[in-house]
This record gives C-alpha cells, structure tokens and sequence, in this order.
C-alpha cells in the first residue's frame, strides 16, 4: 500500500519537462557529432603534415589546435548528451560548468584583445611576417594568404614592401631567384572579362615607384583593410558573435533548468 502510496505521488509530482530534456539531449547530440568531426579533421591534418616545416611559422600547430578543441567538445557534450538522457545531476552541473567556463573564456579573450588592440595588432603582424617567409613552403599556407588578399584586395600586413620578408620575393641585389622584387599574384588589381590570370602580374613590382604600383596591385597592407572590413561590416560581425554565443547561453540555460527540475522531483518522492 505505501509502495502504490510512493508511485502515486511520484507521478503526481513529475517535474521534469520532457521537451527541455530532449530538446538539451539532442542539441547537446549534434554538437557531439561535430566535435567528432573536427577532431577527424585534426588528426587527418596531423598526419599529412606531420613533417611540414610551416609548423614554426604557428605558436601552435593548427592540427593540435582542432584536436584539443574537437577533444573539449566532446567532453562537454558528452556530459551534457548523458545528463539531460539519463537525469544525471553531476554530469549537468559538469556540462554547465564547463560550457561557463568557455563562454567566460572567449568573453575575456575578446575583452583584451579591444582594450589592447596595439598588441593584438602586433601579435597578428609577427604572425602574418612568419606567414609570408614560408609562403613557399606549403601549399595549404598558400592558398589561404592568397584567398585573404583576393578577398581583401590587399598586399601584405602594411603594404605590398613586405613581401621582402620572403626569400624568393626579396629586393636583395645577391637573391639569385626569378621573382626577385616581386609580389604574388593575389596582390594583383582584378582585370574585368579575365579569363587566364596572369601570375606574373606581380613581377618586378616592389621596384616601381608608387603611382606605377597602384596601377598594377593593390597597394594597402591587409592589416588597414581588416579594419576597414570590420568597420563597414559590424551588423555581420556582431550576428555571428551572437551566433557562437547563443548556443552556449541556451546550453547553460536548459541544464540549469532541468538540474533544478530533477531535484525538485527527488524531493517530492522523497
């Protein structure tokens, strides 16, 4: 009778919501699934450039880089898949705390990084000149300076002159290579109706005086024109901050909830 009495009053007072439990099962799922996936990609990088000699042109080799965030991901989707599955009230507070603890990290991060944009500046532009010495070194390096400066319409961190930085592109009068004084030929001004481009649009370039310049390449340095980008673009750039933030917010969010929920349910069969 007192075991009916219990059930009774178990399933009079079930506090925990269905749809928030899902809901936080499978959002936590896809992310998941995602996590898996970049950690592939990591390791497939890690592998293919395992003896690439453009890793010291990186504080930190990019292949490590998606492994350690797949792996981080998927601890705390984990956690948050099994939790809100399985009522689990440690694994929800471990996947609340851990998604806290990201989002107050990428918080900080972007908080210093406007308040000391002069060393973020500078920090970027060691990068980039590390960038350009190994352009010719990998392939992959290549194609996403390349893609930047098309897409920019710009020419090196402050102007098309550091491309000097490189060996093959240095104005030294002992560099023995063909494109000596020259710039690549993403730095060069899109032609209208081309349909063969000319990679040797840049040859030479780093010799002309500056009206000859402008006629050829784009002479502004991509650290004026990201600024310029960010500037003309803030709805874009402010929509995908909130894009990245939501997610985290609305994860904190549900589990706080349902952790709630669950033990208001302990306490009421109890």
């Amino acid at each position: 009778m007192d075991r009916k009495h219990n059930l009774d009053r178990a399933e009079t007072f079930t506090f925990v919501n269905p749809c928030i439990r899902y809901f936080l099962f499978f959002f936590s799922f896809l992310f998941w699934v995602f996590s898996l996936l970049i950690v592939a990609i990591g390791v497939y990088a890690k592998v293919q450039k395992a003896t690439d000699t453009v890793q010291e042109a990186f504080l930190i080799e990019p292949s490590a880089i998606l492994i350690l965030v797949g792996v981080v991901m998927f601890f705390i989707t984990f956690c948050g898949c099994i939790g809100a599955l399985r009522e689990n009230i440690d694994l929800l507070k471990t996947f609340s705390f851990s998604l806290t603890l990201v989002f107050l990290t990428q918080l900080l991060i972007a908080i210093l990084a406007f308040f000391y944009s002069e060393q973020t500046h500078d920090n970027l532009g060691r990068f980039v000149k590390k960038g350009i010495k190994h352009y010719k070194d990998d392939l992959d390096l290549q194609n996403m300076m390349d893609s930047i400066q098309k897409e920019l319409q710009c020419c090196g961190w402050n102007n098309y002159t550091d491309w000097s930085w490189n060996m093959y592109f240095n104005c030294t009068e002992n560099n023995p290579s063909t494109e000596r004084c020259a710039v690549p030929f993403s730095c060069c001004a899109s032609v209208p109706k081309e349909t063969v481009v000319n990679t040797l649009c840049g040859a030479g370039v780093q010799n002309l005086d500056h009206l000859e310049v402008d006629k050829s390449i784009y002479p502004v340095g991509c650290a004026d024109r990201a600024v310029s980008w960010i500037e003309s673009h803030l709805l874009l750039v402010g929509a995908l901050a909130l894009g990245l933030a939501l997610p985290q917010i609305a994860g904190i969010v549900l589990s706080q909830i349902l952790i709630s929920q669950i033990r208001e349910e302990i306490t009421s069969v109890s």
